[in-house]
């Protein structure tokens, strides 16, 4: 993606705009069905009122949480969907109505809007001071309060479609009681959890709308770019946990996510998939919501390399999956994007050229007009692309083992990073599987 020089936009975009103001949320349970609406407004000219609707399960046991707790659960939501609505035109000021915060609290949320915008000021060619990038202002009467739910030992794993997902979901499913979530379900989510024996009432669907507001002025040229998706799901998940009373949230982010997209510097496209983001958003919640519930990435050990050796032995999900965001509306692999090339070296150790040109419709790797892509993926470039891919050594090593040189895939096929959060039974799973 191209950098712009948008610094004179925000300088005075800024200027014209002085408060985003986060009015309400409201909570509505109706025939099992739960649904959230934020009320946001930009300086009394502009509102926004985005949506989450959570269709009704057997397991569900909403009318257990009292009213303000759930109303709590909510806040933090709104507080994450609030980033995607500020960032159009970059205020100064936050205004906070629903609840007070505490210093720590804002400390949060500061460095998640900074650090979780940090590929958006990048490409807008914004310079910006953290302590300068707004403030919050708290006008809440009380603090929300903490979350009272008792939890069992149920396993949410959320699932998006791609390899990843799929790996833990494989992993877990056999072992535990295990809900797969979906947000905003298509083809390859809703195909890789049927694939994986699950029926309708066994898994939770949470449909995201956007406001149509955003997009218009996104449209007209207002400010726009990438948000912290990974935290607002992060803080969803929290909410359908308590909901279906589940003490475990298993993400499926690897530790290739800590890589910086830009050599030498923070800006990290996967910075709410991070273990920086994981150990902030566990150390919020156990200090401010509820201690008992666990928040990890079932596959932070690994690498991509290795997720790619499980999510092989998959066979069943190979024809489903689908990891292109470009391609994501009509289910397909575009085979022109970072992703789908990314995709395509990873699994190559691990299947034949036959197999990936079945997955992908085409061999990616002889396709000439992906080299600039290739280049970004293996180093050559200065800049990884602005997407979920792995590292610049596990590229190398891939196009190494195509040249029948695979020492460099055996010494990270044996790697197990200790830096994670995994309970001791996860661990012993994944360990299990990888024959560690």
């Amino acid at each position: 993606m191209k950098r712009t020089d948008n610094q004179p936009k925000f300088d005075a975009l800024r200027k014209e705009f002085s408060t985003f103001t986060y009015e309400r949320q409201t909570v509505k349970l109706k025939d099992g069905i739960l649904s959230l609406a934020f009320d946001f407004d930009l300086d009394n000219r502009y509102h926004f009122r985005p949506t989450l609707e959570i269709p009704a399960r057997p397991f569900f046991h909403w009318d257990s949480i009292p009213e303000e707790q759930l109303q709590a659960l909510a806040f933090q939501i709104g507080m994450t969907e609030l980033v995607s609505y500020w960032k159009i035109a970059c205020p100064k000021k936050v205004l906070v109505k629903p609840f007070a915060l505490t210093e720590p609290q804002k400390a949060f949320w500061k460095k998640l809007y900074y650090n979780g915008l940090g590929e958006f000021l990048y490409l807008n060619g914004i310079t910006v001071k953290e302590e300068e990038l707004m403030e919050f202002e708290a006008q809440g009467e009380k603090a929300f309060p903490k979350v009272e739910v008792p939890l069992e030992e149920k396993t949410l794993v959320p699932v998006g479609g791609g390899k990843d997902s799929v790996v833990t979901l494989e992993c877990l499913r056999n072992e535990m009681p295990v809900i797969p979530m979906i947000v905003n379900p298509r083809g390859a989510t809703l195909n890789c959890v049927k694939t994986a024996g699950y029926k309708e009432e066994e898994y939770i669907v949470v449909n995201r709308t956007l406001d149509p507001t955003m997009l218009k002025l996104n449209a007209e040229g207002y400010l726009n770019g990438h948000t912290p998706f990974s935290a607002l799901l992060a803080f969803v998940n929290l909410l359908v946990a308590f909901g279906s009373q589940s003490r475990y949230i298993a993400l499926s982010n690897e530790n290739s996510a800590n890589e910086s997209t830009v050599p030498g510097t923070n800006i990290n496209h996967q910075y709410s998939k991070s273990i920086e983001f994981e150990s902030d958003f566990r150390h919020y919640v156990a200090e401010h919501l509820n201690q008992e519930v666990q928040y990890f990435s079932f596959l932070r050990p690994l690498s991509e390399l290795q997720i790619a050796s499980l999510f092989a032995k998959c066979k069943a999900y190979h024809p489903v999956f689908r990891s292109c965001n470009v391609g994501s509306k009509t289910d397909s692999w575009c085979g022109h994007c970072p992703k789908c090339l990314f995709t395509w070296i990873i699994l190559s150790p691990f299947l034949t050229r036959a197999e990936l040109v079945s997955i992908f419709g085409k061999d990616l790797m002889a396709d000439e007009s992906l080299r600039p892509i290739l280049e970004e993926l293996d180093g050559t470039a200065a800049v990884k692309p602005f997407e979920c891919v792995g590292t610049v050594e596990e590229v190398r090593a891939c196009l190494l083992a195509m040249q029948n040189n695979r020492l460099e895939i055996d010494e990270i096929l044996r790697r197990f990073n200790a830096n994670h959060f995994l309970p001791e039974k996860f661990e012993r799973i994944l360990k299990s599987r990888l024959h560690v």
